[in-house]
């Protein structure tokens, strides 16, 4: 099972929920799981067909850099995170 970590922005989505395990291959995958368990959820996670442009999402300490096709492992940790943006 995947551990997915609910940011505090979405808590009031998920009855405040901070962590839910899913089971899931890829990025996509959770965020489907995440709209099941949580009728809406994905709406604020996706713009269109990929993760939110504000969004970034680190698997395992690592930020993804294929977006929802990024593959989890079994044990895997999922956090979505507000993107930062340097100049």
């Amino acid at each position: 099972m995947v551990t997915v970590y609910v940011p505090t922005m979405l808590q009031s989505m998920t009855g405040g929920v901070k962590q839910v395990q899913v089971e899931a291959a890829n990025v996509r995958q959770v965020i489907n799981q995440l709209e099941e368990q949580f009728p809406g959820i994905k709406d604020r996670l996706m713009e269109g067909n990929q993760v939110r442009p504000n969004l970034s999402v680190a698997i395992d300490g690592e930020i993804a850099r294929m977006g929802l096709l990024e593959r989890v492992r079994e044990n895997s940790e999922v956090h979505f995170v507000p993107a930062i943006s340097g100049g």
